[in-house]
């Protein structure tokens, strides 16, 4: 599904709204956007967003089994609020344990059934690109690194949240400058044939995702 670049960016800012004003699954501390949108295109084929998390320790454990009860899911109080997952029980989402997913949970409170491309992530974005980097090349596998370029549209504050209004006038405008992603992919210390090779693994596992959400923990 294709997004003009105005609704494209109109979206993102309904997000930002959604999280600097409305309870959420667990604490949202930035939002970050890549991929198309970032690189200036119209329309846009390839949503990307990363949101930066804290973890929920402290929220209703003893609510767990009330909510497993009513929803078949688990962990709701722990690693979900309970005050989030009471007032919408609908966008309640588990992983294949069956137990509260807080990726999953935001994907559907915040996107619905749009197709796009969601990372969440307990760091920031800048440290996890460098954390999936050190990764793929252990691996040999580059599917799962993080396109590096991309612009944060807000970070929370004790007052509520400061959003780069500069950052959605130029995504609305087309006016970010970015290398190839090759290139990027050199500038964070990969050799060029490698970065080369990088490229092409991310790029072909994103033609062949409609749609990706993905949550980890470093």
């Amino acid at each position: 599904m294709s997004l003009s670049r105005d609704a494209a960016v109109e979206r993102l800012r309904s997000v930002v709204e959604t999280v600097a004003e409305d309870p959420t699954p667990v604490p949202v501390r930035e939002v970050w956007v890549f991929g198309d949108l970032v690189l200036g295109l119209d329309p846009v084929d390839y949503l990307g967003v990363y949101l930066t998390k804290d973890l929920l320790f402290k929220d209703a454990p003893e609510r767990e089994a009330e909510f497993e009860s009513e929803l078949g899911v688990s962990g709701v109080g722990k690693t979900v609020s309970a005050a989030w997952a009471e007032a919408n029980p609908d966008c309640v989402r588990a992983n294949a344990s069956g137990h509260a997913a807080p990726e999953q949970c935001l994907a559907a409170y915040l996107f619905g059934d749009e197709p796009l491309h969601l990372e969440v992530c307990n760091t920031g974005f800048e440290d996890n690109v460098t954390q999936r980097l050190r990764g793929a090349q252990a691996r040999g596998d580059y599917t799962q690194l993080l396109d590096p370029r991309a612009v944060c549209l807000w970070v929370d504050t004790d007052d509520g949240g400061t959003t780069s209004e500069e950052a959605f006038e130029k995504l609305a405008a087309g006016e970010f400058v970015f290398p190839t992603l090759a290139e990027s992919l050199s500038m964070l210390g990969l050799d060029d044939p490698e970065a080369e090779t990088a490229a092409e693994q991310l790029q072909k596992h994103r033609q062949e995702a409609d749609s990706l959400v993905r949550g980890d923990v470093v």
